[in-house]
C-alpha cells in the first residue's frame, strides 16, 4: 500500500490495527479466550481445551508468517520490538516469563485478558492495566535517573547484559540453523513445527467439536498475521522518486516531509512491522496520556489497547454480558496490585506478555518467544498449585511445604521430597 503523505500512511496504520484489535477484543470476549484460564483448566481441572485454543493462535501465526514472509508478502526483520535481534537476553526471557506467570494469576489474566475484562465492565482489571502501564511507562522511559546517567531499565536490569548471548545474524531459528539462508530455514522449520502442532491440537475429539476454541486460537493468529501485513506493507512516495516505510519516512522526515505532511512522531521505533503485544503498549498509553493526548505520542500499543477494549465492550453490549465487576475483599485488591506489578516489570523485562511473545514473538521463531512462553506457563502453574495447597491445607502447608509438594507434583523434585499428600 503505497501513498503519497505521511499523514495518509499513518492514518492506515493506526485505523488498520484499530479494526484488527476490535476484532481481537470482540472475538477474545465472546471465545473467552483466556491464557491464563488455559493453564488453570490444564492444572486444576486437567481440560486442555482453552491450552489448545492458545497453541492453535501460535500455530496459524507461525505458519502464516513463515509462509508469507518466505514469498515477501510481509517481513518480520527489523520488528518493534526487535523479536529476531542479535542480542538475546536469555535471563530477561526465564525471569520477565516466570514474573509474568505468576503476576497473571494473581490479577486473574494476561494482558490481553485484563483488557478484555475491562471493556466487559471489570473495574479490578482497570486498576491492574494502570499499575502494568505506568511500571512498563517509567522501564522503557528514556530518561535517566537520580543522577546515575542511567534509564530505570538500565539502573535495575542492567546487570543481565552480562549473561546475554550475542547471537550473530538473529536470534530466531532459522538465522541459527542456516545462516544467510535463514529465510528458506525459517519457511521449512515454520510449516514443521506448525503442522506438528496442528496435529497435536486436533488429536483430541473434544476439541475438535469445541466451536468456540477453534474460533478463538484461529481468529487471534490470523489477526497476529493480519497486523504483521499491515505494518510491513505501508510505504510512502515522497514525490521525488523515493519511497519508505513509515519508520525510514520519520528518520528521514527533515529531508522527505512536506510542510503539510502533519507533525512528526516522537519516536520512530514504534512505526517499524510489528504485530500485538500488550505490556509495552500500555506504557505507551500512559505516555500518551499524560502527554495531553499528543499526536505525535499515538503509536500502534495504544490504538491495539483502544481497539481490544472496545471490541470487548461491543461484545459485551449484545451478548447482554456487561457488568460492573470490584474487588470481593481486601485480600483480593492486594492480589491483583501484586499481580499487575509482576505482569508490568515480566512483561518488559520478556519483551512480551502471552500474546506479545507466545504467539507473536514465536511467529518470528524466536528464541525469546518460545523461553517466554514456556516460564510463563511454568510461573503460572506453580503459582495455581501453591494456591490450592495453601487452600485446601490452610495453616498446615507453610509456603515452603507447599512449593515444594507442588515442584514435586511437577516432576522437578524426587518424590521422596513431598511435604504434603497430593489432592
Amino acid at each position: 500500500m503505497e501513498f503519497s503523505s505521511f499523514s495518509a500512511a499513518a492514518m492506515m496504520f493506526l485505523g488498520g490495527t484499530f479494526v484488527l484489535a476490535f476484532i481481537m477484543g470482540a472475538v477474545a470476549n465472546k471465545t473467552n479466550f483466556c491464557t491464563m484460564g488455559a493453564v488453570s483448566d490444564w492444572v486444576n481441572m486437567g481440560d486442555t481445551g482453552r491450552m489448545r485454543s492458545w497453541l492453535l493462535a501460535i500455530a496459524v501465526a507461525m505458519l502464516g508468517v513463515a509462509a508469507l514472509e518466505f514469498f515477501g508478502v510481509l517481513s518480520a526483520e527489523g520488528s518493534f520490538p526487535p523479536y529476531r535481534g542479535e542480542n538475546f537476553n536469555w535471563l530477561g526471557h526465564v525471569l520477565g516469563g516466570f514474573l509474568f506467570g505468576i503476576g497473571m494469576t494473581y490479577a486473574s489474566g494476561c494482558g490481553n485478558k485484563t483488557l478484555v475484562r475491562v471493556g466487559g465492565g471489570n473495574i479490578k482489571s482497570v486498576m491492574v492495566m494502570i499499575i502494568i502501564g505506568v511500571i512498563a511507562f517509567w522501564l522503557t522511559s528514556r530518561a535517566t535517573v537520580f543522577g546515575t546517567g542511567q534509564t530505570l531499565f538500565q539502573l535495575l536490569f542492567g546487570w543481565m547484559d552480562a549473561v546475554s548471548i550475542q547471537m550473530e545474524g538473529g536470534q530466531d531459528l532459522g538465522s541459527i540453523i542456516a545462516g544467510e539462508n535463514a529465510l528458506g530455514a525459517r519457511l521449512v522449520m515454520g510449516l514443521v513445527i506448525g503442522v506438528l502442532l496442528l496435529a497435536l491440537i486436533f488429536k483430541a475429539a473434544d476439541f475438535r467439536k469445541s466451536f468456540d476454541n477453534i474460533l478463538g486460537g484461529l481468529v487471534i493468529g490470523l489477526v497476529v498475521i493480519g497486523a504483521w501485513w499491515l505494518t510491513s506493507n505501508i510505504q510512502i512516495d515522497d514525490g521525488m522518486g523515493g519511497v519508505y516505510s513509515a519508520q525510514e519516512y520519520i528518520q528521514e522526515w527533515d529531508f522527505v516531509a512536506d510542510d503539510d505532511d502533519g507533525e512528526r512522531p516522537a519516536l520512530s521505533g514504534p512505526w517499524a512491522n510489528q504485530s500485538f503485544t500488550f505490556i509495552n503498549p500500555m506504557g505507551q498509553s500512559v505516555g500518551y496520556v499524560s502527554s495531553g493526548f499528543d499526536r505525535t505520542m499515538l503509536y500502534f500499543g495504544v490504538m491495539a489497547l483502544a481497539g481490544v477494549i472496545l471490541g470487548s465492550f461491543f461484545w459485551a453490549l449484545i451478548s447482554r454480558s456487561f457488568r460492573i465487576e470490584w474487588f470481593s475483599s481486601f485480600r483480593d485488591f492486594v492480589n491483583h496490585f501484586i499481580g499487575g506489578i509482576l505482569m508490568g516489570v515480566g512483561g518488559i523485562l520478556a519483551l512480551g506478555c502471552t500474546i506479545g511473545q507466545a504467539v507473536t514473538g514465536i511467529s518470528t521463531l524466536a528464541l525469546g518467544g518460545f523461553f517466554t512462553f514456556a516460564f510463563i506457563v511454568f510461573g503460572s502453574a506453580l503459582t495455581m498449585k501453591i494456591q490450592y495447597y495453601k487452600m485446601v491445607y490452610e495453616d498446615e502447608a507453610t509456603f515452603g511445604k507447599a512449593l515444594v509438594t507442588s515442584l514435586v507434583d511437577m516432576k522437578l523434585l524426587p518424590g521422596g521430597m513431598r511435604k504434603l499428600e497430593a489432592i
